[in-house]
Formats: C-alpha cells, structure tokens, sequence
C-alpha cells in the first residue's frame, strides 16, 4: 500500500498604494506577506469549513498605525477609529486557489480627519469590533486627507 501525504498551505500577501488625484500612485507597500491569527486560522478557516457555529468571514478591511499583528491578536494595533474606520471587501476567486480581496478607503469620504502615517493593514469579519483574521505591518506610508488608499488581500492555498 502506498501512502500519500496531503499537505495545504496557507499564505497571504496584502498591497496597499496610497493614490493622489492628478498624481496616480505617491505610496505604494509591494506585495508583502501577513500574519494570520490563532482565532483567523480556528474561526475563518476550520469552523467555517466545518460550518460550526461561530465561523467567521472576512468581510471588512481595517488600515492603522501600530506593527505587526501577533498569533495572538484579535485587534488591529492603532487601527484607526472614525465613523469610516473599515471598508467592505469585495472578494473575487482570482485562481483555483486564491481568494482576493479588495477595498477602496476614498477621500471623499473622509476616513482621515488627520494626515496620519499607516504602517498596517487587517481582515476582519465585521465593520466594528469583531475578530481580526490576518494582518501585518509595512514601511509606514504618510496618507493625507485627499489621498485614497488602495487595498488588495490575497489568502492562497498551495
């Protein structure tokens, strides 16, 4: 009898570009890889594909000013707090193994009352509160209040 040996891995690369009109792209992070929490990898994962109750999914992302979430976060360090805080995410399959996020945090709708320098980025499953799925930190990046700020996540499985 042969044996076989299935193994899954699951990755996640997140890019934020900050965008000014007239200017295009003044920011940009680079593909950078996260961190996926004990309760992301429990409740958005292994509940939800059990469909146990308690599963989470993503359905918001949340931009701060803090570092690198640990294992053990369920927040996003100095996420930042206004009536815009977070954005829905429009997920898309994007290959047979990646699911692709996307969200736009627009000036227009003054999700900074302040410039403020972001240095992280979160998935989480509600649009306040909530349980923080994957994040992590990148070179921080000074946002104006007229800039936009692009947010593309990816969770691949290989």
């Amino acid at each position: 009898m042969s044996k076989t040996k299935d193994t899954i891995k699951v990755r996640g690369f997140f890019r934020v570009q900050i965008t000014e009109d007239g200017k295009g792209i003044v920011g940009d992070s680079g593909w950078r890889k996260n961190q996926v929490t004990n309760l992301g990898f429990e409740q958005y994962l292994a509940q939800t594909l059990g469909g146990m109750a308690g599963s989470k999914t993503v359905s918001h992302v949340a931009l701060g000013t803090g570092g690198a979430p640990a294992a053990i976060d369920t927040t996003l360090a100095g996420e930042i707090m206004s009536s815009t805080q977070r954005k829905t995410v429009s997920p898309s399959t994007v290959a047979s193994k990646t699911v692709q996020f996307t969200a736009a945090f627009a000036s227009s709708a003054s999700f900074l009352s302040a410039a403020a320098n972001l240095s992280n980025v979160g998935l989480f499953n509600t649009s306040s509160g909530g349980t923080l799925f994957a994040g992590n930190t990148f070179t921080s990046s000074s946002a104006n209040t007229n800039q936009n700020v692009n947010v593309t996540y990816q969770i691949r499985f290989s």
